[in-house]
């Protein structure tokens, strides 16, 4: 064998080595949790909840005292006179000049629910706001999904690729011991050593994509790519076909609010109740016969009770049973679709288990090829390019069965993120 090639297959080797370092280790549960938190959306949670506690308070507000102060000064053509002339008694004329000052303080007793109920449709539209950003978030899941599995699946591939190499490494110092004892020549060692140098390209490649693969999901997770960081295979993958997407949540939320909102229009057409006192100064007082500046107040209970709202309310309620039924619409349409691709991805899954299981039998069966082409090669029944075939179709095979066990794994996870289960 040339200096080089010897190189080539130390590299090879080494490289094969340092997979059983210990290294950091990934599941897919923890790469989808810290790409959600290094997601630039996660904040929108916060925003929200922020904006819930501001209207909230300023909801709880309609119950404080309100104060208003107020001032004016008037100059009118004529003022009240009385038309009496008594002897002796000088009744002094009102200035036609006026002025007052006063602050009023109104107090809210009963608002007919107004306050309640806006509070709950402010609690409600934080939940509608938080379920879309679930939903917005939720998309997460498939990139990070298909991004792992692209991981697992190139480390399927060197897992196989490596059993070829021993494969072939095995049949090299074999063909080597025949050719000592005259049974080999040397352009059987340089087939042997054409399939090593493929493999080691295979393997190049391989490893590119794998960092490819590990910089994009690094990236995603907001932490520096490790390249010899390993990769967990999920075992045992059951998931339930019941449907707990988040866009569901929604959908309910935005139900809720519209049934609060209901409440809204029929609460406008309930009295309102509340105390007031008002305090002043001015010319003239509640003595409008008192020409002079004097202080003044007035306190007692009001009510209001506006029935403005009866000619809009069958129509505005009506509005809000139609948005509903919208909401529900949408909703079915929604689990109708989802269940249909449920069932797509479930035969998926049953299909891919079939193949795995005819990939056992085949390599069985390639396995007891080979080693019959081994010992037919020894004897000189066959070429060492056939038994080159045999190990090619072998390793074929394997890869196969890796592709079809990644994708089996892929498929149920698919499916779990569809149900979100």
């Amino acid at each position: 064998m040339n200096t080089g090639l010897r190189i080539f297959l130390t590299l090879i080797f080494f490289q094969i080595s340092l997979s059983g370092e210990i290294k950091a280790q990934y599941t897919i549960d923890i790469c989808q949790k810290k790409a959600a938190e290094n997601y630039p959306l996660i904040r929108q949670y916060g925003l929200i909840e922020n904006s819930k506690m501001y209207d909230l308070k300023n909801a709880g507000m309609a119950y404080l005292p309100q104060v208003a102060f107020q001032a004016k000064a008037s100059y009118q053509s004529d003022v009240i006179e009385i038309p009496l002339n008594i002897p002796g008694i000088n009744i002094e004329a009102l200035s036609k000049d006026q002025y007052n000052a006063a602050v009023q303080v109104d107090q809210l007793i009963w608002d007919g629910g107004i306050t309640s109920l806006r509070k709950s449709a402010i609690s409600q539209q934080s939940e509608v706001e938080k379920s879309k950003v679930d939903v917005d978030m939720y998309a997460i899941k498939e990139r990070v999904s298909q991004t792992y599995f692209g991981i697992v699946l190139i480390d399927k591939q060197i897992e196989q690729l490596n059993l070829l190499l021993k494969d072939l490494d095995r049949n090299l110092n074999r063909i080597k011991s025949y050719m000592d004892n005259g049974l080999a020549n040397e352009s059987d060692i340089d087939q042997i050593n054409v399939e090593i140098i493929n493999a080691g390209q295979k393997m190049c490649e391989l490893n590119a994509g794998r960092k490819a693969y590990i910089s994009v999901l690094s990236s995603m997770m907001g932490v520096e790519p490790d390249f010899k960081a390993t990769f967990e295979v999920p075992q045992h993958l059951t998931v339930s076909k019941e449907i707990k997407r988040p866009e569901l949540s929604v959908m309910a939320y935005q139900s809720k609010l519209l049934d609060t909102q209901a409440g809204m229009v029929k609460s406008q057409l309930r009295p309102r109740f509340g105390l007031y006192f008002q305090a002043g100064y001015g010319r003239p007082g509640l003595n409008m016969l008192e020409n002079q500046f004097s202080p003044f107040y007035i306190a007692g209970v009001k009510a209001v009770w506006s029935l403005g709202g009866l000619y809009t309310k069958r129509n505005e309620l009506s509005m809000i049973e139609i948005n509903k039924k919208r909401i529900e619409n949408t909703r079915d349409a929604f689990i109708y679709n989802t269940n249909l691709q449920v069932i797509i991805q479930s035969e998926e899954i049953d299909k891919i288990a079939e193949l795995l299981r005819r990939d056992d039998e085949i390599i069985f069966l390639r396995e007891k090829i080979l080693t019959a082409a081994e010992i037919k090669q020894s004897e000189g029944v066959i070429s060492v390019s056939e038994l080159m075939h045999e190990m090619n179709q072998l390793d074929g095979a394997r890869v196969t069965r890796a592709r079809h066990e990644v994708e089996l794994l892929m498929a149920k996870y698919n499916l779990k993120i569809t149900t979100n289960n």
